[in-house]
């Protein structure tokens, strides 16, 4: 039997680590690209996948490089490729529209394009995102909704996800979009807003601060837990026939309900300690957004099992355990 090998963009990432672990349960020789810069700086960079440095094989690259890319495809040789290198968080696409462009979209045309002259044969998975439906037409979302997304992300997204379609249908590679809505876990970075609460909550339980500045409170997200969706992932890459899956849980919940639980689970009143300021609101908001991934459990088999209250004490206990 074949070795199995599989190239991970964006393996130091929280979806990353975690596809890195699962498929090494599964016995895949393991391949992550990673920016030439976490080399430099390993223990910030690589924090999340330190344990995993034996058993996995990194390639620094620049995704904007096509020499680059196509020598890290070619080092390897993969039979799955899961593309989840991004600029990656919404605020900043606002503040720096070229450098999320050039990654998002170039990188991904890049990653395309390598393994079509190189190894055709691979199985290739982008990781979309429900902010390329941005101000919905319709709730909840599924895969025939239409896109229109209204941040510089939502954009990139969806050009990157035309282009996997493209490569699907004229190139003919077995490549797989992912419409992932908002997944969370102790691994989520510091910069996302699950994680910012949960940080300020372990913190004022200790008396180490007194107060958590959010921006839009009534911002409803479909919550789900980042382990289990990269299992999705992999099941997509699994079937007989490329196709496109929204994975999600089918609930959503605003941005204060998940303050008011992290809150109450270090029995306090979040009311006591949250505030809103209208300086972080984006520029563009995104009020809604909820999936319908009936595909999903229909053609993979797959469903959540971790719920949104679960995931909000599962990260808040972390963090406690971190401090």
């Amino acid at each position: 039997m074949a070795e199995k090998v599989a190239l991970i963009t964006g393996i130091t990432g929280q979806d990353g680590s975690y596809l890195a672990e699962f498929l090494l349960e599964k016995s895949y020789r393991v391949f992550g690209t990673i920016r030439r810069s976490a080399v430099e700086d390993q223990e910030c960079r690589m924090s999340r996948i330190q344990h995993l440095l034996e058993k996995i094989t990194l390639i620094p690259i620049s995704l904007e490089n096509y020499s680059s890319v196509y020598n890290a495809v070619k080092s390897c040789l993969p039979i799955e490729c899961y593309h989840l290198a991004a600029q990656s968080f919404v605020a900043n696409s606002f503040e720096d529209e070229f450098t999320t462009m050039s990654i998002n979209v170039g990188g991904t045309h890049n990653i395309l394009s390598a393994i079509r002259n190189l190894v055709p044969v691979c199985k290739f998975y982008f990781a979309g995102s429900s902010e390329m439906f941005g101000e919905v037409k319709e709730i909840p979302q599924n895969e025939d909704t239409p896109f229109n997304p209204i941040s510089p992300y939502g954009i990139s997204k969806v050009c990157g996800f035309q282009l996997t379609k493209y490569y699907r249908d004229c190139h003919g590679l077995f490549a797989c979009g992912g419409i992932l809505f908002n997944h969370e876990s102790p691994r989520r970075g510091t910069e996302f807003v699950t994680r910012k609460i949960v940080k300020a909550v372990a913190k004022i339980k200790q008396g180490l601060r007194k107060e958590l500045i959010l921006g839009n409170l009534d911002a409803e997200r479909d919550w789900g837990y980042a382990p289990e969706y990269v299992q999705a992932m992999w099941l997509m890459l699994q079937q007989n026939e490329p196709d496109d899956y929204v994975i999600a849980t089918g609930e959503a919940h605003s941005v204060r309900e998940f303050a008011q639980l992290a809150f109450e689970s270090v029995n306090l009143d979040w009311r006591w300690y949250v505030r809103s300021d209208q300086m972080l609101l984006r520029p563009t908001e995104v009020n809604t957004l909820l999936g319908d991934s009936s595909r999903a459990k229909e053609k993979l088999g797959w469903t959540p099992r971790v719920r949104f209250e679960e995931l909000v004490k599962r990260m808040v206990e972390s963090e406690l355990s971190l401090s």
